[in-house]
């Protein structure tokens, strides 16, 4: 640990301290096998996803394409996160470098906002299925798709990215120790000496911008969605035309309800335990990595087809 002082040290700091759960201390203990069994459960769920859709002719099609875009963007993610997580959980390695501490910033502020905008492409994709079924073929095609991922890409990155910029900038004065488990904007940049204002006002504007643009645009193409399906006339068209959205409503209603939660309880810190956002933030980068692959397994008759055909190859070179 870097030593205390009254000087800048913006061009002394290797590394800072990551401080886990500074008033619930014991929340470590009990978080550490469970986090374990999700993050293990999440890298093995999306990768038996991904190499499913990549061996499975199949699921060579636009709505699979985003699909396994969003299993690639939960890894990266989980990451990113989880296992410097559990090293301080396990082994009390409290230490990240400088340059470390701002990558995973700078993954972070744009992956979640890469996913919430692979769920709108995915919404889109459903919203054309099911009130524009003529279309589809014609609108929805590998182009697209490709578009999508490009568009995914360069507006999350370019919007994101002068946020661990600006903090990398600021310089660091005093404490190097980090209440938090990741190295977050605005727990990273209180350490500066520096006015941090604009970090502030640019990560509020940006994470609105992004994710409530999103957000509601999802739910627009639900709402959609949801009215033609009622208009469906064909016996049981109805139903399957549901089960068909299902699977990606019960994802993006949980993504966008634990990023609320998050977001409100952030703003009531004053009336909650300062660690209960932290809590939540951690868990936001697992839990859903965890779920997305599973549900779409569990709902979707293709995909489990795909990961049968999957495990009778390894069976049989096994033998």
């Amino acid at each position: 640990m870097l030593p205390y002082n009254s000087s800048c040290l913006s061009t002394e700091v290797s590394d800072f301290i990551l401080n886990c759960f500074v008033r619930s201390p014991s929340w470590q203990h009990w978080l550490s096998l469970p986090l374990s069994i999700l993050f293990l459960v999440a890298m093995g769920a999306n990768a038996v996803l991904l190499i499913t859709i990549q061996l499975e002719a199949s699921l060579h099609e636009p709505m699979y394409y985003l699909l396994g875009l969003l299993s690639l963007l939960d890894i990266v993610l989980c990451l990113t996160v989880i296992p410097k997580v559990l090293a301080i959980f396990w082994f009390d390695l409290r230490s990240i470098s400088f340059s470390a501490c701002f990558l995973q910033m700078f993954i972070m502020n744009s992956f979640l906002p890469m996913e919430s905008c692979t769920f709108l492409a995915m919404a889109y994709d459903r919203y054309v299925a099911i009130c524009k079924p003529l279309y589809y073929p014609t609108i929805i095609t590998d182009q697209f798709v490709a578009k999508a991922v490009l568009f995914i890409l360069a507006r999350n990155t370019f919007l994101t990215a002068p946020i661990p910029i600006l903090s990398a900038r600021l310089h660091y004065c005093g404490k190097n120790i980090i209440e938090n488990c990741i190295c977050a904007n605005l727990s990273v940049s209180k350490l500066s000496c520096d006015n941090v204002a604009l970090n502030k006002i640019y990560q509020l504007i940006v994470a609105w911008t992004l994710l409530g643009s999103d957000l509601v645009l999802i739910f627009i193409s639900y709402i959609l969605i949801l009215r033609a399906i009622l208009r469906l006339k064909a016996k049981g068209a109805a139903a399957k035309a549901l089960s068909t959205c299902g699977s990606h409503f019960i994802l993006i209603l949980f993504f966008s309800t634990i990023l609320l939660v998050f977001v409100f309880t952030h703003m009531a810190k004053k009336k909650v335990s300062p660690d209960i956002p932290i809590l939540l933030n951690v868990l936001h980068h697992v839990i859903p990595a965890a779920l997305n692959p599973i549900v779409y397994g569990v709902r979707t008759q293709e995909i489990k087809e795909g990961i049968r055909k999957l495990l009778r190859r390894v069976a049989e070179r096994c033998k």
